[in-house]
C-alpha cells in the first residue's frame, strides 16, 4: 500500500497547526446521540470545548487519537460517512465563499487545494491528470493508520462530492473511487452516496471524475467578491498560522482562558493532569518556557484592550493578570519596548 509518509517520528506531527473543524463535528455527534466526548481527550492536555473554539488548533497525532477513541465510542461503523454527508460549502467559511465565487471549476479546485488547511482537512489533497479524460483527487495521509484511514477517507471524499455537486451541479457522477482499504460491509451505503464504479485494496485514495468538469462555468462568479474572498483567506490563515508543538499549545490554552486570574505553572500542570516538573520538563523539550507563552499571551490580551477606550490602563493591566498598574507597565515595556500609553496613542 503507497502512503506518502508512515515516519512515526516527524516532528510535523506534533505541531499543534490544525483547525478542528472535524473533531468539533464528532463532538456535536456524541451529543446528539447522548455520548459523553470527554474520555476521548484523556491525556491530550485538551477538552471536548477547546475543539469547538474556532481559534483552536491540535496536532495531526492528537486529532487522529481522538478520532480512534470517537470511532470506539460512537456506535456508527459508517461514522465518515454521516459527517461527510452533513457538509456543504458554507460550512467551508471563506474558503467556501472563494471557491463558489470562482471563475470556473478548475479555478475553485486551485483555491482549495491550496487552502486546504483551512478546512482542519486530515489528508493531504493533489490533483493529477490520469488520462486523457480524466481528472484525479489524490487524498494521502502523513501517516498510516488502518483503523482510522476508511473514517478519514469517507468524510473527505464525501464532502468534497457534497461541495462539488454544490458547485457543479447535483446531476454530477464521479466515474469511480478508489480506497486503499478493503470493502466494507455498509458497502451498500458507498454506492447509494457516490453513485458511481467503486474500487477497493487499491495502491491509493482518489476520487475520479472526467476532465471536461474543469472548464465547466460558475454562474456564482464574481471577480470583486472573488478577490476580497481569497484575500480575507489568505491574511485568516496567516494569522491563525501556530508552529506550537502539542504541550505548548496546551499550556497557551489554558492561560488564554484564565489570563486575568494570573495562573502558575503549576495550576496549569494541574489542569492538565501532570506535575510541575514534568510540565516543565515538557516545553524545555519543545524549546519553550511558561514564562515565555504566559507573557505572550498576557502582551496579546493587553494590546487587544488598549484599543478600547472606555478602559484605563489600570483596567488593562487587571485584565492581564496585575494587581499593580505599576508593575504592568513595567511589564508592558519590556514586551514591547514601549509603554501602554504610548501604544494607545498611537
Amino acid at each position: 500500500m503507497v502512503q506518502n509518509s508512515n515516519a512515526i517520528d516527524d516532528p510535523r506531527l506534533s505541531v499543534a497547526n490544525l483547525p478542528t473543524n472535524i473533531l468539533c463535528s464528532l463532538v456535536q455527534l456524541a451529543e446528539e446521540r447522548g455520548i459523553d466526548a470527554q474520555p476521548w481527550f484523556a491525556g491530550l492536555g485538551l477538552t471536548a470545548g477547546d475543539v469547538c473554539d474556532p481559534s483552536a488548533r491540535v496536532s495531526y497525532r492528537q486529532a487522529v487519537a481522538i478520532i480512534r477513541r470517537a470511532m470506539q465510542s460512537l456506535p456508527d461503523p459508517n461514522l465518515g460517512l454521516l459527517l461527510g454527508r452533513r457538509q456543504d460549502i458554507g460550512n467551508f467559511g471563506l474558503l467556501g465563499l472563494a471557491m463558489k465565487t470562482a471563475r470556473n471549476f478548475l479555478e475553485a479546485v486551485g483555491i482549495g487545494i491550496t487552502h486546504q488547511r483551512a478546512t482542519g482537512a486530515l489528508m493531504e489533497l493533489q490533483v493529477e491528470q490520469v488520462a486523457a479524460e480524466e481528472i484525479a483527487l489524490l487524498a494521502r495521509v502523513p501517516l498510516y493508520d488502518a483503523a482510522v484511514l476508511p473514517f478519514l477517507c469517507e468524510e473527505m471524499f464525501a464532502s468534497v462530492l457534497a461541495v462539488i455537486r454544490e458547485l457543479l451541479g447535483s446531476h454530477l457522477r464521479p466515474l469511480r473511487l478508489e480506497f486503499a482499504y478493503a470493502q466494507p460491509a455498509y458497502v451498500a451505503e458507498y454506492h447509494e452516496l457516490f453513485q458511481c464504479e467503486l474500487k477497493f485494496g487499491r495502491p491509493h485514495n482518489c476520487l475520479v471524475i472526467e476532465s471536461r468538469w474543469l472548464t465547466q462555468p460558475f454562474p456564482s462568479y464574481n471577480p470583486v467578491t472573488a478577490r476580497q474572498a481569497q484575500a480575507a483567506l489568505a491574511r485568516e490563515i496567516e494569522s491563525s498560522r501556530s508552529s506550537q508543538s502539542e504541550t505548548a499549545a496546551a499550556v497557551e490554552r489554558q492561560l488564554r482562558q484564565r489570563v486575568s486570574q494570573n495562573p502558575r505553572l503549576l495550576d496549569i500542570a494541574e489542569n492538565l493532569y501532570r506535575s510541575e516538573r514534568t510540565l516543565r520538563r515538557q516545553l524545555a523539550d519543545e524549546g519553550a518556557s511558561f514564562t515565555m507563552i504566559h507573557d505572550r499571551v498576557r502582551c496579546e490580551r493587553a494590546l487587544e484592550l488598549l484599543r478600547d477606550a472606555s478602559l484605563s490602563i489600570a483596567d488593562i493591566g487587571s485584565k492581564v493578570g496585575f494587581g499593580d498598574v505599576r508593575e504592568f507597565r513595567r511589564a508592558f515595556k519590556r514586551w514591547t519596548g514601549r509603554t501602554p500609553t504610548d501604544v494607545r496613542g498611537h
